[in-house]
């Protein structure tokens, strides 16, 4: 089996994918100044999660139930992701007329409402996250994330799969 499919270093692979996903985030939020509406918040939230379990996988090197807990907590933050990742898309991709009113922002909602308020607000989304303001061969980022959340999770399912079945 070649190496990048062993689980040690694809957990490894990934980790590291996440943490250059969420450094050029902040780099576009930063140098570029493209402030995250709240929907990318959420977004860099579920990366930081996957990031995070496949970095402790990695060092942990589990067994073959082990390896299987961790796709699986990996992939459902890469569930959560694709998620919202899709509801941003459905708010991008609406027309004009049919754009909800900015609204407040994520630290004033945080502040002032319940989580589970803050939740619902985020997820009913504004305005500021119906806005495309960055593409890459035609695509924008919350498509660029579903993108990895998709192929993140479904090679995290075959890599453990593959490697429970060869006994790696």
């Amino acid at each position: 089996m070649a190496v990048i499919f062993k689980p040690r270093v694809w957990f490894f692979l990934v980790a590291l994918a996440c943490a250059g996903l969420i450094g050029f985030a902040l780099y576009k939020q930063h140098a570029d100044f493209v402030d995250p509406c709240p929907l990318c918040v959420f977004q860099r939230i579920a990366f930081m999660c996957i990031g995070a379990v496949a970095l402790v996988a990695a060092l942990h090197n589990p067994g073959s139930v082990g390896r299987w807990v961790y796709a699986g907590l990996v992939s459902l933050a890469g569930l959560a992701g694709m998620g919202i990742a899709a509801r941003h898309l459905w708010l991008q991709n609406l027309p004009p007329e049919l754009v909800p009113d900015c609204g407040m922002g994520l630290n004033y909602m945080l502040d002032t409402m319940p989580f589970s308020r803050v939740l619902a607000e985020v997820f009913q989304g504004s305005g500021e996250c119906a806005e495309v303001m960055w593409t890459f061969l035609a695509l924008s980022m919350p498509a660029w994330t579903f993108v990895w959340y998709a192929g993140i999770t479904v090679v995290t399912i075959l890599v453990v799969a593959l490697a429970n079945k060869t006994k790696v």
